[in-house]
């Protein structure tokens, strides 16, 4: 039966722009649903689906599955008004669930079994569609369930990781077709982003997340976008890399991380994309994986998309050694990604 009395007891209407009718009204054909992007205390997804007058509702931390595999935690919290299927905007620091709340979805579903410990449904939205099943673990007072994905889904398997592709050393080409990009001299990573949550890994593809907390954050920006960076993990002082500070970041253990984090942070320059939105980009040239890169617009206070030059390599390689680092990494545009291997394709040079 639908019941708004726990969603009222969390809220205050002079403390809160969130809907408060009187009273429940029921109305619709039971077939809409609506996904909110919650940037809360922590990052998550509110699916909600009209029934009997209400919004019966699961906060999914890592948002819907886009295709078939392990299950999701969703929670299932009270229940909220009809109302509530077009709210937007920002909840006050402090109140119940405060952060900013936006549409990501809507669109309508069609019931193949609904009862209170299994939810079985096709969603047609604009951004997910597919049959979803919602099962609770049965278990007094528990508001966890699962969602899984039982249609095929689309894309590909995102991968934890990616032997990395490295260069060789050598000369500034003489040739045209290759982009020029500074050398930081930095600590290689590769960063995985999925349901907004980020997982960090070094070159030997060892997880270092906890080393980096700051970088969890990217994970928010990002939101629903799943997506294989690679780059370096650098440490500013005084404007430069420094590789001492940088050092005392990679050996740290997760609670020096933290207190460093505030001191001493790192900055992330992905300077690849390897995999986006369900399809690897292993395959696909540099300069298009470069576009990619630059579609996402990583642009943070931890993270910056380093700057790529298609020509003057000299130049950039004189402005490189000017500012004290390491020289320029020279990529043939044309080129796929090699993991593993020791590339004729990237080259760096230091003089």
């Amino acid at each position: 039966m639908a019941d708004l009395s726990e969603y009222r007891r969390k809220r205050d209407p002079r403390r809160t722009p969130e809907p408060m009718p009187d009273h429940v009204v029921p109305r619709g054909n039971d077939d809409v649903f609506v996904i909110q992007e919650h940037h809360a205390r922590r990052l998550h997804w509110d699916v909600r689906f009209e029934r009997e007058g209400v919004l019966v509702s699961w906060a999914v931390p890592k948002g819907l599955p886009p295709r078939p595999g392990p299950p999701r935690l969703a929670v299932h919290t009270e229940d909220h008004p009809l109302e509530y299927a077009t709210f937007e905007g920002e909840i006050p620091k402090g109140e119940y669930g405060g952060g900013t709340m936006t549409i990501w979805d809507r669109g309508t579903y069609e019931v193949h079994h609904w009862n209170p410990h299994k939810v079985d449904v096709v969603l047609t939205g604009s951004r997910v569609s597919g049959r979803f099943v919602f099962v609770n673990s049965h278990k007094d007072d528990s508001r966890d369930w699962l969602v899984k994905r039982v249609d095929s889904g689309s894309g590909e398997e995102l991968p934890d990781f990616v032997k990395p592709m490295q260069a060789r050393p050598g000369s500034l080409p003489d040739e045209d077709g290759w982009a020029y990009e500074f050398r930081w001299q930095g600590e290689r990573a590769q960063v995985r982003v999925e349901g907004g949550r980020v997982a960090v890994r070094d070159r030997t593809g060892t997880d270092v997340t906890e080393r980096y907390p700051e970088l969890r954050a990217l994970g928010e920006e990002l939101g629903s976008t799943e997506v294989l960076l690679d780059g370096e993990i650098i440490v500013l002082e005084e404007g430069r890399p420094s590789r001492k500070a940088l050092k005392s970041r990679v050996e740290a253990d997760a609670r020096t991380a933290k207190r460093l984090s505030q001191r001493t942070p790192v900055l992330y320059l992905p300077f690849d994309v390897l995999h986006a939105e369900g399809k690897s980009l292993l395959n696909q040239p540099y300069r298009k994986r470069r576009a990619a890169l630059r579609k996402l617009e990583l642009a943070g206070e931890y993270w910056r998309t380093p700057d790529s030059y298609d020509k003057d390599g000299a130049d950039v390689l004189a402005a490189s050694l000017a500012n004290g680092l390491g020289g320029v990494t020279a990529k043939r545009l044309d080129a796929p990604y090699e993991p593993g291997k020791r590339s004729e394709a990237w080259r760096t040079v230091s003089k």
